[in-house]
């Protein structure tokens, strides 16, 4: 049965930021993740992750400026440096909330220069991926379909596993998103026989409106029995938007087994 947790950037808005750990664990959740934890005190987020007794199990790091449409730095010419600092920050906060997985948004690059932005992006990530493992943290990659963020740098979950498989697995892994692999790919299982290897956390959501499985195109029953087939013992991110409460749309549990 495939270890689930809550994405507390989409699900629980029903409460703030903070409040959003005591909801997931009273809904049944034992592990969190989330987008950016930079806007709090990683002290305040470890005092919710032990009162609620909840493992942190992933966020991102820094993405540039998110309001201005930025997504990652990790491909982007001339922000190095930058793309360095928020690896640093970003390995305190997982250092602090005893978080092993840290996911580096691509980016969006627009140089039209794609072989430097491939040069920019693998360096940046080797970076990355050894100094998160002298942290004892392992980098997530995470192919993002074209439709939500076009010109994302890292489209195919095959792109990500090469990468994977380069800097090695020890350090690197991919995150399979099935959301995206479904709009961007499909062969949804296929893919994850293929590359169940080298993937080190899933999320789920449903196609085409992003909620919760049940509401959409995906057949979740043999999605979740494949993962249990192919033996992945990581966690499951529930990176979904409710379609209404958070709490009312859980029912996707029970009718799937998990």
């Amino acid at each position: 049965m495939p270890r689930l947790a809550a994405n507390l950037s989409m699900m629980f808005n029903e409460h703030g930021f903070l409040d959003r750990f005591e909801a997931a664990a009273k809904a049944g959740f034992t592990g969190v993740e989330y987008l950016f934890p930079y806007d709090f005190k990683a002290s305040d987020i470890k005092t919710r992750l032990a009162d609620h007794g909840l493992t942190q199990v992933l966020f991102n790091a820094p993405p540039g400026d998110w309001n201005a449409g930025e997504r990652g730095t990790a491909s982007l010419a001339g922000r190095q440096s930058e793309f360095r600092d928020g690896i640093k920050k970003a390995l305190e906060y997982a250092t602090a909330l005893n978080c092993k997985q840290l996911h580096c948004m691509a980016g969006i690059p627009k140089t039209g220069n794609p072989v430097m932005e491939a040069a920019i992006y693998a360096t940046n990530i080797a970076y990355a991926a050894e100094q998160a493992h002298a942290a004892g943290v392992k980098i997530l990659l995470e192919p993002i379909n074209q439709r939500d963020m076009p010109g994302f740098h890292l489209a195919t979950q095959e792109q990500g596993a090469a990468i994977v498989e380069a800097i090695g697995r020890d350090k690197v892994g991919l995150q399979f998103d099935v959301y995206h692999c479904q709009i961007a790919q499909g062969d949804l299982i296929k893919r994850m026989e293929a590359l169940m290897p080298v993937i080190a956390h899933m999320q789920i959501a449903d196609v085409p409106a992003r909620n919760e499985p049940g509401t959409g195109e995906i057949g979740w029953k043999n999605v979740f029995a494949a993962i249990d087939r192919l033996g992945f013992k990581g966690w499951v991110g529930c990176e979904y938007r409710p379609a209404g409460e958070t709490v009312a749309g859980l029912g996707w549990r029970a009718e799937f087994g998990v």
